[in-house]
Formats: structure tokens, sequence, C-alpha cells
């Protein structure tokens, strides 16, 4: 794999009303996941991989406070708020123990800091000499650590204790296009990899370079729960040979046998969604599987996983006019054309959305769940860690593996073909997937 680094344009910059309007609209889908639920709740550690909720809405405000009050015009003073809400002071397992306020109390407070945030950016020059003003990315920045951490909300949502969570919304999905359960080909190529987007990227996506890549196949469709529940029916949780080292000392430490919230029911699987307990669906992709069940998955299926380069020149490279583009269907986020920003909660059978395909014809490639691939968390060549080491660098090395993709619970300004997310590889409270490749 040959790599070498090429430039590319900036994209055009929002304006301060449409920056207002999206931090107002950020913060309105924020207080509805949390409007429901009790200070008890709130206050609870449903889970010692999760926060408390009222907690990850109090670290929203002060990132919020940080980024765009004290850091806005530099120098960067801190790169977390020091304090209750610091994630590095106080890792996730020990945030219950903290005195933290009631719901109203926040809400005061998210208030107060908006009410000053808004005010600053009526006075601010987006500078395009100022790398954090320029085209505003410092505002898109915090947008997306408001969005992430609305996903890692639903996150807490779905491993909730006591009363279930109700899903703000039903939806009914539509007919289901139907899509040939097959593998497509991704021709040898130079392809780009990667952005030079300054006004919403992430440094770990930077900068954009080329990439030699191999002629491969990876799957029309991500791995179904049709498929998964033909892998358990063969044993596929009782089979060393289908597990890596670290995959069999993982199974025998956890003892699962199928993927979290699923139950057997006689010779059935139910599963459950926040509040909805319903029998597997075969149409739709299996959901909050961790890495090492889908890396046994492959292997039973005389694949593997593919490279996060393989994943983003399949969602992406067009080529015909060899190009990558932002998104499979081509510009834009939009619910209208992947399972994202659902508010209904749930996975959507496999054909719902009929645009949702790339230029070299796989489906899915956004939304539903996040796409695990067999790549460690990496910098690319010539990365420049901006604004601050914390949000990519710190993790890198290969305690991480890269999902990619989005799921039904990525906001749509927290997602496209080049958005990386990494986790550790046992994770499954994450909404994921995955499907698979194989050389040609």
């Amino acid at each position: 794999m040959n790599i070498s680094t090429v430039p590319t344009p900036l994209t055009a910059a929002a304006s301060k009303q449409e920056i207002a309007s999206l931090l107002n609209e950020a913060r309105e889908r924020t207080l509805l996941l949390v409007s429901g639920l009790s200070d008890e709740d709130l206050h609870r550690q449903h889970d010692p991989l999760m926060s408390p909720i009222i907690w990850d809405v109090g670290h929203i405000a002060h990132f919020e406070e940080l980024w765009l009050t004290r850091n806005l015009e530099g120098p960067i003073e801190f790169s977390e708020m020091p304090g209750l809400y610091n994630p590095f002071d106080h890792p996730r397992s020990t945030r219950a123990s903290l005195e933290l306020p009631s719901l109203a109390e926040m809400i005061d407070r998210l208030s107060e800091i908006r009410t000053r945030v808004l005010d600053r950016l009526e006075s601010i020059e987006l500078d395009e000499r100022k790398p954090l003003l320029r085209d505003g990315y410092v505002y898109h920045m915090v947008l997306q650590h408001e969005y992430q951490h609305n996903e890692t909300i639903l996150q807490t949502l779905q491993l909730k204790k006591g009363e279930p969570y109700r899903a703000p919304r039903a939806r009914r999905f539509g007919p289901q296009k139907s899509f040939a359960n097959a593998m497509v080909e991704f021709p040898g190529s130079r392809v780009t990899i990667g952005t030079e987007d300054r006004t919403m990227a992430y440094d770990n996506e930077r900068p954009l370079h080329h990439v030699d890549l191999k002629p491969f196949l990876i799957d029309r469709l991500p791995v179904t729960n049709e498929q998964y529940l033909e892998f358990m029916n063969d044993g596929g949780y009782k089979r060393e040979e289908l597990w890596s080292e670290q995959g069999r000392r993982w199974l025998a430490d956890s003892g699962v046998e199928s993927p979290k919230y699923w139950e057997p029911d006689g010779s059935r699987w139910r599963t459950r969604v926040m509040e909805l307990t319903r029998e597997v669906d075969p149409t739709r992709p299996v959901c909050h599987v961790c890495f090492y069940e889908a890396e046994a998955f492959a292997r039973w299926d005389g694949k593997r996983l593919p490279t996060e380069i393989e994943w983003e020149a399949a969602a992406s490279w067009d080529p015909a006019s060899r190009t990558a583009l932002p998104f499979p269907w081509g510009s834009g986020a939009d619910p209208r054309y992947a399972n994202i920003d659902q508010l209904s909660f749930d996975t959507a059978p496999v054909g719902t959305f009929d645009e949702n395909v790339s230029p070299i014809g796989c489906y899915g490639m956004i939304g539903d769940v996040w796409e695990w691939t067999s790549s460690e968390f990496r910098a690319y060549p010539g990365f420049r860690s901006f604004p601050y080491r914390e949000y990519s660098e710190e993790f890198f090395g290969p305690d991480y593996k890269i999902l990619r993709g989005g799921s039904w619970a990525t906001r749509p300004g927290a997602i496209r073909n080049t958005f990386r997310n990494w986790d550790y590889p046992i994770r499954r409270q994450i909404f994921s997937g995955f499907r698979c490749a194989r050389d040609a």
C-alpha cells in the first residue's frame, strides 16, 4: 500500500445565523432525550461502562463553555474544563460518586452558558487568520461533541435499569427494496482517503492522501440477523478455531452466546430495543456485537473484516469519475437517505433506504449500525493534532479498533464517509455491526 499526500479544496462555511440555529437545534435534541427521566434515573450509574446521564449533560455544557467562551480566541487555556466534568480526571466508573446537580439546576447552567456563547457569537469575527475561528470550525467541533454525547446517552438509555426508556416517537418503515445478498468487487485503484475539510472534519480524518488499493471483494449488505443466526446455529460461539487468541480469551471471560440484548425463547431468539421486545427480525442488520464476534463470523463465512481504508473506498470512491464522494449517495447527510438520527430507536430492515448505495454498489454503509473494521486507530501520514491532543492523538495505538458508517442513533452532523470512530474490541453497548470482505 503506497501513500502520498494531496491537496483538496475547503468546503463552504456556515453563517453566524446558521451556527446559532444549529446550536439551538442540538440543545433541543439533548433536552428531548432527558426530558422524561427522573432525577434518580439521571444520577444513576446504569452500567459501569457509562456515565450517569446528568454527567454527560454537564460535560456537554462545560465543553461548550470552554471552547466557545474561554478558548475562543486563544490561547487555548485547557483542552477539557477542570472539575467535575473532566473525563480524564473522572473515569466513567467513578462519576456516580460525584456531587452532580439536579436537572433543573443543570438546565439553568445550560441556559446561562448558551446566553454567553450566543452573545460572543454576535461580536466575534470568523477570522480566516485564526484556525479555530476560520470557517466557524470551533462551533462545528462543539456541535459534533454534543451530537456524539447524544448517541452516548442513547447507549446508556438502552442499558437503563428499572423502567425501560420509551422512544419519543414511533416509526413504521416503508417497503423494502430487494438487494441480492452477494459481494461486490472494488477494482484495484489509486484512491483518495481522508479529507482536507476544516469546517467540520476532525483532525484524525486529515490529511487527505492517496492510497494504492489492490482489488478486493466486500459484502453488498451489512451482515443481517438471519446470517448471524446461521453462524450461531452452526456452533459459532463454541468453535475455537473461528476465534483469535484474544477473542477466545474474551469469550471465556464473558460467557456470551449471542449478541447483546438477545434472549432465547424456546427455539427462537428475542431482542430488546429500549422498551420494545420482539422476535429477532432476520431482515435487519445484526447489532450490539463486538469486534471479536464480527471477526469470528467473518472467519466462519470464509471471509475477513475489511480494513478501514477498504471500507472508505467502498463507500466513497467512484471509479467512473475517479473521485471520492462525501456520502455513498453523493453529498449531504440526510435521514431521508439513510437510517440515521432516528427517534424510533431502531435499525431498519435492509433495503428500506434504497438510495443508500455507494458507487460500486454497497448498500447501507451510512446508518443503522457502526461497522467494525480490522484496523487499529492510527494517525494518517502527515497527521497534525488540532486543536488539542486529547481528542485523537492520546488514543492512537493497538488498543482500539476503528468503526465506520454511523448508526441509527448518529446525528447527521456527526457522520460522513471519512468519519473515524474507535472503541475497545470488547465493546458491545455501542450500536455496532459489520460487513465482510475478501481478497479478489
